[in-house]
């Protein structure tokens, strides 16, 4: 990697064959939300600007998915892709009337998924750019031999997988509702990944992990960290406990590169969580990962609330190349779409009970992670 690339320069990796298949067409992951994304972007020409790159992803190959997944599930999924045979889906989590349905071309369109994040890799390491976001990435449930929570392959784990290769110490932070399980678990016994998760408690919402007891074993011991939070948090107590955990972690484990899962189902109108973050606390924590001043790879993630999602990573995007986009959404995608305005502008009241009970919630989370993931760094760092 170069330290003489502009900060703000940033590869954007996206082609619309990211957002053309279709899961099933009641399921709440709808890859269109990639389109919007992309017509909100063109709508404020950000692409015309000197310090925002369109790349077109390749796709992963075989070698590259062995890496994390075993050989039986990739051959599992190019038979169910191409509709040759449906028998053992269940062996590998597939359910057609449930969360992971098979359908055709899903290999097809995993591979692009997980080779955005791998070009997304090779833009920084390659030494053409300090900033790259793959919207199409960040499916942090698949596990080595089955699939889950809508993901087929994880490739967060396997674009981590090549920057530990190269000797790198990898700081991935994962602000999804869903806590990101399969990452955690992959780098679960080393200590050259800091894994690092905010999310709504395994209490009330999949995959029903993440508590902060889980702090990583063996020489892993101190680098999983897990803050979970309570139904209906909001902007301030979300942001307090960001920071609380979040910018001592950066301090003690001097990361040469940041990986971060920035899933936005964490919005207030996200129809499968329960959390209520907004424009604004979003913003606040896209602004905290610019300022770490590292190598930023950030990949998508959940985000079920289609237009929220345009709205939210093209603010994230914006923030990533240094950019203020205007508060106005531009025509004619405003008129298309019903939207005028790209920034929230309001917070979200809550009755005092129910923000107690969310900022006592984060206050038990960070307390835990002071007292049980802390004392590692004096040991460990």
């Amino acid at each position: 990697m170069k330290n003489d690339i502009p900060n703000s320069l940033a590869g954007y990796v996206y082609s619309d064959l990211m957002s053309q298949h279709i899961l099933r067409q009641d399921h709440p992951m709808q890859p269109v939300r990639l389109h919007y994304l992309k017509e909100l972007l063109d709508a404020y020409n950000i692409f015309d600007l000197s310090n925002s790159v369109l790349v077109q992803p390749r796709q992963a190959t075989e070698t590259e998915l062995l890496e994390f997944h075993e050989h039986n599930y990739l051959e599992a999924v190019k038979s169910f892709s191409a509709g040759e045979t449906l028998e053992g889906v269940s062996k590998y989590n597939f359910d057609n009337f449930g969360d992971n349905p098979t359908y055709r071309g899903m290999y097809e369109a995993a591979l692009l998924s997980t080779g955005g994040s791998l070009t997304a890799v090779e833009l920084i390491t390659d030494g053409q750019m300090r900033l790259a976001f793959n919207p199409s990435g960040g499916l942090h449930h698949a596990f080595p031999a089955y699939t889950s929570g809508f993901c087929i392959f994880n490739d967060p784990v396997i674009a981590i997988k090549q920057l530990v290769k190269l000797g790198l110490k990898v700081l991935y932070v994962d602000v999804d509702a869903h806590h990101g399980d399969g990452v955690q678990s992959a780098f679960y016994n080393t200590d050259q990944v800091t894994t690092v998760s905010f999310h709504e408690s395994g209490e009330f919402l999949f995959p029903g992990s993440g508590s902060t007891d889980e702090i990583g074993q063996d020489s892993g011991r101190g680098y999983s960290v897990n803050v979970p939070l309570g139904p209906y948090t909001g902007d301030d107590v979300y942001i307090w406990a960001f920071e609380e955990c979040l910018l001592p972690i950066v301090e003690k484990v001097s990361p040469d590169i940041l990986v971060s899962q920035v899933g936005i189902d964490t919005y207030y109108s996200d129809p499968l969580t329960h959390l209520n973050i907004t424009t604004n606390g979003y913003a606040k924590l896209l602004n905290c990962f610019k300022s770490f001043g590292l190598p930023w790879i950030c990949l998508g993630g959940g985000g079920y609330d289609l237009l929220g999602v345009a709205k939210c990573w093209a603010i994230a995007y914006s923030i990533m190349i240094g950019e203020t986009l205007a508060e106005i959404i531009p025509e004619p995608f405003a008129s298309k779409y019903s939207m005028s305005s790209l920034y929230d502008n309001r917070e979200l009241e809550l009755v005092t009970q129910t923000e107690e009970r969310c900022r006592a919630f984060a206050e038990k989370s960070v307390l835990a992670i002071h007292n049980n993931v802390f004392p590692f760094f004096k040991r460990n760092r």
